[in-house]
């Protein structure tokens, strides 16, 4: 697992309360971004949590939302916005979330890396025995 921002900038995957829509796209993502397009990210189930979801790896599943690019004078300030709103500390043992490094497939079938915060190990575990998966990996058909 990839977690290095060593990597430098790469576009977000976000699949809950960032996407279009959503409460905090407006609040984190408008006005900051260069591109958003559909994609989905193979290999990981989406799990409700308190009002906001939680992507987890599972082979075979696949989470939906956008490749949102940030625009390069927001980058950084977005990094660490975003880190701060998932709770993510890197290295902390207490994190909810961890912001890695995975492929995301695009609608046109081109594929592009991309940072996405998935549920934090101790997170994922709990969720996988006692969570309720969200159907279809979508957050915004959720029910």
């Amino acid at each position: 697992m990839i977690t290095s921002d060593a990597l430098g900038p790469r576009p977000f995957f976000v699949y809950g309360t960032l996407r279009p829509g959503e409460r905090n796209h407006g609040l984190f993502l408008r006005g900051r971004t260069d591109r958003e397009q559909p994609g989905r990210l193979p290999g990981a189930a989406l799990y409700d949590g308190p009002g906001y979801p939680y992507a987890v790896d599972e082979p075979g599943a696949a989470v939906t939302g956008e490749l949102v690019t940030a625009s390069p004078r927001s980058y950084a300030g977005l990094l660490t916005e975003l880190d701060r709103l998932e709770e993510y500390v890197p290295g902390d043992p207490g994190n909810l979330y961890e912001r890695v490094s995975r492929t995301v497939e695009l609608a046109d079938g081109t594929t592009a890396p991309a940072w996405v915060y998935l549920a934090a190990p101790a997170v994922a575990a709990r969720l996988r025995t006692r969570g309720r998966r969200i159907a279809g990996g979508d957050w915004l058909e959720r029910g």
